[in-house]
């Protein structure tokens, strides 16, 4: 069966929104119960992220293939997997999903719908942990995608799921997201001044860990229109 454009753009939408709301809300849900422990809040928000994932993939992949990250989109069109002239729909849908997962976590909770985060997240570290979070979660995606399609959704949402732990950023891993949680003043949150060079950390991990897999696997390009799962023909 062949999906149309606009029911694709919807799955972005909606998957990068709940993706957001899972973040978000459970950022805010393991803050109130760990009683002040910052690493049981981090825990509770990890898996609760992983399992979203995991999930999100698994139900919107044959749709769209799951992108959620404006930085999987463009490392899809640079392998050939879709047309240059759909990725940017593609990425404001997955932005506008974004900032309305956000919103939706905060109505939950019974916060200000928007609220900019004071959350500090800058200097050389936090940024490099962005670019080795967003190369590890790419590297992920094209090994598993070309060799184990079936496994994808669940080493992605493995990969996130120790990201978070061994990255300094917490693995954002995705500009969607990252910009969204910018307008939550919550436990997930960065500052919007950080933004920018969580982004460009972004960009530059994906774009090296496509280079990477271009030469470990050189008939990748034919495989392309599996990121991240394999979806239905588009119309």
């Amino acid at each position: 069966m062949k999906i149309s454009f606009a029911r694709r753009l919807a799955a972005e939408l909606i998957g990068t929104a709940f993706l957001v709301a899972a973040v978000v809300g459970s950022g805010i849900m393991g803050e109130r119960l760990a009683g002040g422990n910052a690493a049981l809040a981090l825990l509770a928000n990890t898996i609760a992220t992983g399992a979203a994932l995991v999930a999100l993939i698994l139900a919107f992949g044959p749709i769209s293939g799951a992108h959620f990250n404006p930085v999987v989109t463009l490392a899809d069109a640079w392998e050939g997997g879709m047309p240059w002239t759909e990725t940017p729909a593609y990425i404001l849908c997955q932005i506008l999903g974004g900032v309305g997962g956000a919103i939706v976590a905060h109505v939950m909770f019974g916060l200000p719908v928007v609220s900019l985060s004071h959350h500090a997240r800058s200097g050389p570290a936090q940024v490099f942990s962005e670019f080795v979070a967003t190369f590890g979660l790419l590297s992920v995606i094209w090994g598993c995608s070309r060799l184990r399609s079936n496994l994808t959704a669940f080493a992605v949402g493995s990969y996130i799921t120790a990201a978070y732990w061994f990255t300094a950023s917490t693995s954002f891993a995705n500009p969607a997201v990252t910009i969204a949680r910018s307008l939550s003043d919550t436990f997930s949150g960065i500052r919007p001044a950080d933004v920018p060079w969580f982004v460009v950390a972004q960009l530059l991990g994906g774009l090296a860990a496509t280079l990477l897999f271009r030469w470990l696997a050189p008939n990748l390009p034919s495989h392309a229109r599996d990121v991240v799962v394999s979806h239905a023909p588009r119309e």
